[in-house]
């Protein structure tokens, strides 16, 4: 059998019901937007054609909602990734403090809001990037996260529902096999309904276990175990007990759903976590299920089939996104089938139902490892077809020619590096990675057009530079040792950070107070996990060092989460100019459409500008980009996403050609929403920022609602 891929024939050939196209939304015809990105099949898609090619100049602002939580400034801004969902004509939105709230879609009038902190003050980013809607036709509920707890709200009055879990929530650090006050588990994207289950991923410093609960108790009713644990299949891909220790391998980046069928589809990240990202020493194997693409029955939690796209991950290369529920025609033939993207460029399309590959996937020899212990894999899969939308690996004429001195001051940091072919592993000297962590694909995936079998693909072009280290040997007895063993894989050892990803905290005492920074450090926010374990000796230890730069001795014994690390990752370094800007040649983003059914590109794009190199003519280079894209029937395809311009574009979705764009007042770093309300198409995205590097980083806390004017109501009076 394929290395890469497993089916459990006994399981799927129940499963082998013939069925259509994803199911639409509960409106009927992708009419609506019920679920994170747009359905439970994750195609982005909207039926709507009232906006068209035609039209799409006359769009204009129909209703700002704001939701006044917007804070910071500089690498400390507040980010709103929220793709809104619609409901019955209510919007519901998540914004960048986690307050809910309710809105009329038809006009952006607030109905309620639901605070799952209330009287705290936020000074970290939050991210949410939308929520979950089920209903039994009687009574309708809301599920979000917030820190490690998954919440329950009656949908109808924004109040919590205290009959679930305990008084309305649940710890997602319970029922994990560890002492929930050694992990952190969270969630950043929404949960998945099947019938009367909310399923859930996590993300966090925890093992990854998919785990269904029941909507009403919050009880679990089956759990699926990322990291196999004796007798399951898979446990031979990883050490011994591997399952008791290990992090990682989980579900982040949402998942997809065949309801018809009760499939889910889940999209695993790395394994292992902090320095074990890039150092596998203690997981020597495979390492199933970690970046894999694994068929789960939805009602029970067990496996059909797994597809891995990354065998002992040592690059950080998470799948990124949800995958998207596709029907495609392959050998005359419709072919219900999944498409995966991924942070290394590529697009995996599998059958649905078996896994197998509808292009051939074969395994490649890449380079191995020189650090001692490290057990690279020898091969990783590469897909024959689509080609990688991303570059992969570099030469010295990918190198940057901006400026001559721009040129040679990358230049000269590139020679120094041990490698910068695809799929090299990390070194001492520093091994440049392209595409880097950060894709490559992002996390706001792909839409997908039923209509001509295009599929849409924003990409950034960031090479990053992975480098070990020998860690230190010296007992942790300070502040500052703690934060060279917990915090310095993200932030740097000079505390500088990589923005926005990974936030400078050099002279974070300015803005923030010793107890802000200790309750930051305690119960973590955004990608950073809570260190709840240091207790409040380490914490404060930490703060001290980070706030008032002082070095605090410890009287006790602090457990690192790193102690078993044997070597210890230099931080999430970029390859960048000496004014910030990526080392490489344009693109530096791009957008692309790509036909499944040949597998072959419709057409490609730079996508997002820098507006003061456009202002030096050097325009179209294509910029950082966070957030996917909506396809409709009126023949468009809209999308945010790009950081440094602000814009919201509308593109013909046959051509590429650029239709319509707007200014917005912050980033649009989200998936937008398109939805119909009192007879008037709208299209809704937020304008969240918070991501740009550097001190023009503007964040937002607006939902923009865009639609065509309204036309004049006639008078039945007049002229009489």
């Amino acid at each position: 059998m394929h290395r890469s891929a497993a089916l459990s024939l006994a399981l799927v050939s129940t499963m082998l019901l013939a069925a259509p196209r994803a199911a639409p939304d509960a409106a009927g015809g992708y009419r609506g937007w019920p679920a994170y990105g747009g359905g439970t099949d994750n195609i982005h898609y909207s039926s709507l054609r009232q906006i068209d090619t035609r039209n799409v100049g006359k769009l204009a602002v129909a209703w700002t909602f704001d939701t006044g939580d917007a804070f910071g400034e500089g690498g400390n801004a507040s980010e709103m990734e929220c793709n809104p969902i619609v409901v019955d004509g209510v919007m519901y939105v998540v914004s960048p403090r986690l307050r809910v709230f309710a809105l009329d879609a038809a006009t952006g009038r607030k109905l309620w809001m639901f605070d799952p902190n209330p009287g705290e003050t936020v000074v970290s980013k939050q991210r949410l990037r939308g929520v979950s809607y089920w209903s039994d036709g009687r009574e309708a509920r809301i599920f979000m996260t917030s820190r490690s707890f998954l919440l329950a709200i009656d949908a109808r009055t924004g109040k919590a529902i205290p009959s679930f879990g305990t008084d309305g929530r649940i710890d997602l650090r319970e029922g994990l096999g560890r002492d929930p006050k050694d992990i952190s588990a969270g969630a950043n994207t929404p949960g998945i309904v099947h019938g009367d289950l909310v399923i859930m991923g996590t993300t966090g410093w925890a093992p990854g276990h998919i785990r269904a609960y029941d909507v009403r108790t919050g009880k679990i009713r089956w759990t699926f175990h990322t990291i196999p644990q004796p007798g399951e299949y898979g446990y031979d891909s990883w050490p011994k007990d591997a399952w008791k220790t290990i992090n990682g391998a989980n579900a982040w980046a949402g998942m997809a759903l065949d309801g018809k069928r009760g499939i889910l589809f889940v999209p695993t990240a790395s394994a292992g976590q902090g320095d074990k990202d890039f150092f596998g020493g203690d997981r020597k194997g495979d390492n199933l299920f970690a970046n894999s693409l694994v068929a789960l029955d939805a009602a029970t939690g067990r496996r059909l089939w797994h597809f891995q796209a990354v065998h002992h991950d040592l690059w950080d290369y998470d799948f990124p996104a949800p995958p998207s529920l596709v029907t495609v025609r392959r050998g005359g033939r419709m072919v219900d089938a999944v498409a995966q993207t991924s942070k290394q460029g590529f697009v995996y399309v599998l059958d649905r139902v078996t896994g197998a590959p509808l292009f051939p996937i074969v395994e490649r020899p890449v380079p191995p490892s020189a650090i001692p212990g490290e057990h690279a894999s020898p091969t990783q899969p590469f897909p024959s077809l689509p080609a990688p939308y991303a570059r992969q690996g570099l030469s010295r004429a990918d190198l940057t020619m901006r400026t001559p001195e721009a040129h040679k001051a990358v230049a000269e940091r590139f020679d120094r590096f041990a490698s910068s072919a695809f799929f090299a592993p990390p070194s001492f000297e520093g091994t440049l990675l392209a595409p880097g962590t950060d894709g490559g694909a992002e996390w706001g995936g792909t839409a997908f057009d039923p209509e001509t079998g295009l599929l849409y693909v924003n990409s950034n072009e960031k090479p990053s530079v992975l480098q070990l280290g020998k860690r230190s040997t010296s007992p942790i007895a300070s502040g500052k040792a703690i934060y060279e063993a917990e915090c310095s894989g993200c932030h740097g050892l000079d505390r500088k950070g990589s923005p926005p990803e990974f936030p400078s905290l050099a002279g974070v005492g300015d803005r923030l107070t010793k107890f802000d920074v200790f309750r930051m450090i305690g119960r973590g926010g955004g990608r950073m996990p809570s260190f709840e374990h240091l207790g409040n000796e380490g914490i404060g230890a930490v703060a001290d060092y980070l706030v008032y730069d002082r070095d605090t001795a410890l009287k006790g014994e602090v457990r690192t989460r790193s102690d078993a690390a044997e070597y210890s990752f230099a931080g999430y370094g970029k390859l960048a100019d000496p004014d910030g800007y990526p080392g490489i040649r344009p693109p530096w983003g791009t957008l692309s459409a790509i036909d499944l059914n040949s597998g072959r590109y419709a057409w490609r794009r730079n996508f997002g500008e820098y507006p003061e190199l456009v202002a030096k003519g050097m325009g179209d280079t294509g910029s950082d980009n966070y957030g996917g894209g909506v396809v409709t029937a009126g023949g468009l395809f809209f999308i945010g996403a790009t950081v440094y311009d602000r814009k919201f574009r509308a593109y013909d979705k046959r051509s590429g050609k650029l239709l319509w764009e707007t200014l917005l007042p912050a980033a649009g770093n989200a998936t937008p929403a398109v939805y119909e309300a009192g007879g008037r198409q709208f299209v809704v995205i937020a304008a969240g920022g918070g991501k740009a590097a550097g001190p023009d980083n503007v964040p937002g806390g607006s939902f923009i609602a865009f639609a065509l004017p309204e036309r004049p109501r006639l008078n039945p009076r007049a002229g009489r």
